[in-house]
Formats: structure tokens, sequence, C-alpha cells
């Protein structure tokens, strides 16, 4: 009893005071007060947009789930949260349309200052040349050896000044030639030039030689021959070469050079040659590929395009063919969900890197950045895909657990074309993240505060009396009355 009757009076007297307290402060201090919460809220919603840009997850959800909740009693975070992938968990494929890096990459460099290339992808390309062109290291010739530390070296120029090394000692030295060819070469004819002479020293080799390296060597010279043909415009020429080498060599599919032949048979659109080739290789015991995917819906949606008319598909019903091309379109976005927004320019193309993953963001620069001029040549294929690629998303709801004609969508491409974009460039990531909800609370909080702090600007003497009254201190009253 004494301490219900001590207790209201003592809060009454705290309360007091601190009326009091508030009552003695300036307008100015209210100023202070506003201006600063909305500075620390502001900078803290800058600290959380680029942590989770950069990392994919909120800072604040992260600490608190991985520090604070096993200290509460929590589920340790261990057994809730997936670890993040690591690129080494995502198989990374040579672009089998990779550009020239003297003729190309570097001139992109000298124009904009820019590099198109990571380091990552650089490396995984000085991997493949070591593995591919040296063969045995325990018969490495001299030039051989020369030439392997010459793949591995990183600047540029060490590279060329190897080559030239390489070639003093032999001067038949093919790879030599084929590094000088793809990076000291400016232009695609003197590339071609230099291709064209390590073919003949090769041929020389191959006819005392029969070792796995040359025949590798062989082909990687005769396929870029035949690129450089088709970036020159002989593309009968580059045709022919592509066929050729396909049938001397069938076992080498896994080079993927029919995707070099798609595209050459598309610029002389032969539509009808490249249905044949579509019929041989996309076939469903083989691994796809958004060039494969992609120009089969091009040419089911070229088939219906240049009459189609989204009204009056929606009144009449779509037709059989419109059908099977929509069915196409679907089928090809489920594959690689990240090429639409190249071709309809949704989002702006950067150079293709040497290496690709398969359905990621990397994959999708690479087949755009060819194929566009293919879908804009044909009339009304674009709008199709326009009007319909988006309606994929509905027939795969969650496309990380369970997907609809293909394995469900992998959760590490966003890491792994992280390591071979540019940062310079926006990789694309799907599904889309929505916002944390710390990130929007914050910039709510950040809002709220700048408003207090302007108005608190404009109208100190309002802003203070307002502050008193609505300050929960005020409730002593309501104390005093119930005692």
């Amino acid at each position: 009893m004494i301490y219900v009757l001590w207790s209201p009076l003592k809060l009454q007297e705290t309360l007091t005071s601190a009326s009091v307290f508030l009552n003695t402060l300036t307008p100015k201090f209210y100023v202070a007060l506003t201006g600063t919460s909305s500075l620390i809220s502001g900078l803290i919603l800058i600290f959380e947009w680029w942590y989770f840009r950069k990392y994919g997850t909120s800072f604040i959800e992260q600490v608190s789930v991985s520090h604070l909740r096993p200290l509460l009693g929590g589920v340790e975070s261990s057994s809730t949260t997936e670890p993040r992938p690591s690129v080494s968990e995502c198989k990374v494929w040579r672009n089998p349309l990779n550009l020239f890096r003297g003729a190309e990459y570097n001139r992109y460099t000298w124009v904009t200052g820019k590099e198109p290339l990571t380091y990552y992808d650089m490396n995984l390309s000085a991997q493949d040349h070591q593995t591919f062109f040296t063969g045995d290291t325990q018969q490495l010739k001299p030039e051989d050896a020369v030439m392997q530390k010459a793949w591995r070296e990183r600047n540029p120029q060490a590279r060329i000044r190897a080559a030239y090394q390489a070639i003093e000692m032999n001067h038949e030295c093919a790879a030599a030639y084929v590094l000088l060819a793809e990076e000291e070469a400016t232009t695609i004819t003197e590339a071609e030039r230099l291709f064209k002479k390590a073919l003949i020293f090769l041929n020389i080799s191959c006819l005392l030689s029969t070792a796995g390296k040359d025949i590798n060597l062989l082909v990687y010279i005769k396929r870029r021959l035949a690129m450089c043909a088709r970036k020159l415009g002989r593309i009968k020429e580059a045709v022919k070469m592509m066929r050729d080498l396909m049938k001397e060599f069938p076992l080498l599919g896994m080079l993927n050079i029919h995707e070099n032949l798609l595209e050459a048979l598309l610029e002389l659109q032969a539509y009808a040659d490249v249905q044949a080739v579509l019929a041989k290789y996309d076939d469903i015991s083989l691994p796809k590929s958004a060039t494969i995917c992609y120009t089969s819906a091009l040419l089911k949606a070229r088939a219906v395009s240049d009459k189609f008319s989204p009204e009056a598909a929606s009144r009449r019903g779509l037709s059989t063919a419109e059908m099977n091309a929509v069915e196409a379109i679907h089928r090809a976005v489920e594959f690689n969900p990240h090429v639409p927004k190249y071709l309809l320019e949704m989002k702006s193309l950067i150079l293709p890197p040497e290496h690709i993953l398969k359905r990621g963001d990397s994959e999708a620069v690479a087949y755009a950045f060819f194929h566009l001029q293919h879908w804009k040549r044909a009339e009304g294929a674009l709008n199709l895909l326009h009007c319909t690629w988006e309606g994929t998303f509905r027939i795969i709801p969650y496309p990380l657990e369970k997907g609809h004609l293909f394995y469900p969508y992998p959760g590490c491409t966003e890491t792994a074309d992280r390591e071979l974009l540019p940062s310079f460039h926006e990789v694309s990531v799907y599904p889309k993240k929505e916002l944390p909800f710390f990130i929007l609370f914050t910039a709510g909080l950040c809002s709220f505060t700048a408003i207090l702090a302007m108005l608190t600007h404009q109208f100190p003497e309002l802003m203070g009396v307002f502050a008193k009254a609505v300050s929960p201190l005020n409730i002593s009253d309501v104390v005093i009355l119930n005692c």
C-alpha cells in the first residue's frame, strides 16, 4: 500500500523535471536533432544499398541472423541459410564466337579506357591455351616451354615478347604466330595473314608428327581463319570452312563449331540450312545453349511474326503456327531468361567475354551481341518476342526449385557472371531479388526524418511546440489523475 502511494508521486516528480528540461530547449536544438537523425539514417541507407548490390543480402539482416539470433536462443544460422555457391560450382565454357584481343577488345580499350575482359576470364583462356597447345609437358621443345610461359603472362606486351622469343628459337613455331594473330594484330586482315602463316608451318609439322597438340592447334587455327573470313564479309567461304572442319573432326563437337556455322548461315539468310543444322544439334540428348534455343525460336517466330497482331490474337486466339512460335520463345526464355532484355534493347550490350556461363548473363551478352541483327532482320520477330516472353515466368513461378522444360535454374549464375563480366556492367540477376525489409525500412525512416528536418528548419518555433505537445512525457497529467 505504501508503494502504491509513493510510486505515482515519484513518477510525477521525474516527469515534471523532464518537462521543465524540454521547455528550456531552444528551436536550434530541434533543428540539430532532426538534421542529425536524417544524416545518420541516410548513411545507413546508402551502406545497406551498397551491401545489397554487392552481396545480394541485407547487412543488418545478415548480422542479426548470423550473430544475434544464436545469442538469443534461436536456430544456428548454418542450418537456416545456404552457403553462397563458389564460382567453381558453375562450369564455364569457351565462348565459340569470342573476339580477337588485338583487333577488337583492345580497340574498345583505346576508345573508352575500360577493360572489357576480367582477369578471371583471361586466366581461364591462358589455362585453355596451355593445355590445348602444349600437350605433354614432359616432352616440351624449348619454344613450347617459352610459349607455355607466354600464355601465363599477365601483361600483353610480355606475351608478345615471349612469342617473338619462341620464333627466334624456331621460326616455324605455329603457336607463337597464333598468339601474335590474337594479340598483336590490330586488324582482322593482319590477324588472318598471321593465322595463314601459322597454318603453313603447322601443316609441315603435322607431316612429321601426329601429336595431339598439333591436331588441337590445327582445329583452332582453321576455326579462327573461318571467323576471319566471316568478319571480312566472305560469308560463303566461312561456311564452307566450318562445314569442312566439322566433317574432318566430327568428334570435336564439344568445341561448338556448329554455333559459328549457325550464325554465318543466318547472315546468309539460308534458313533451310539453319533448320538442318538445328535438326542435328537440337536433340534431347545433347546439351543446349542460348544459340540453339533462341535460333529455333527465331525460325518459328519468323514464320508468323510479319502478320502477328496481339489485338487480333486476343480476339481469335492463336493459330497452330503462332502457338508453336510462342512455345519456342517460352522454351528459350526458360533456358536463358536474360537474353530478351538485350534483344529488345532494354539493356545495353557490351563486348562478350571469352568464356560464358550457360543460362547466365554472360551467355546472354554473347548471344545477343552477334544475333541481335538477325532478329531485327526478321520482320515482326522482336514484336512477337516483346509480347510473349514474360509469360514464361507464369509457367515457372519457382524457377530455383522446379523447371518446366529444363532443370531448375541454377542459383550460382550471379556469382560466376560477376567474375566473367567487367565491373562497369550491371549483371542481370534471375530470379529478380526483392529489396530486403531493412532497406525499405531505412528508406522510409530516412525520408521521414528528412521531412522533419526540413520542416524544423523552416518553422523552428512551431515544430518545437509540436514536439513538446506529442512528447510521451506529457502523460504525467494522466498519471496524477489516476492516482
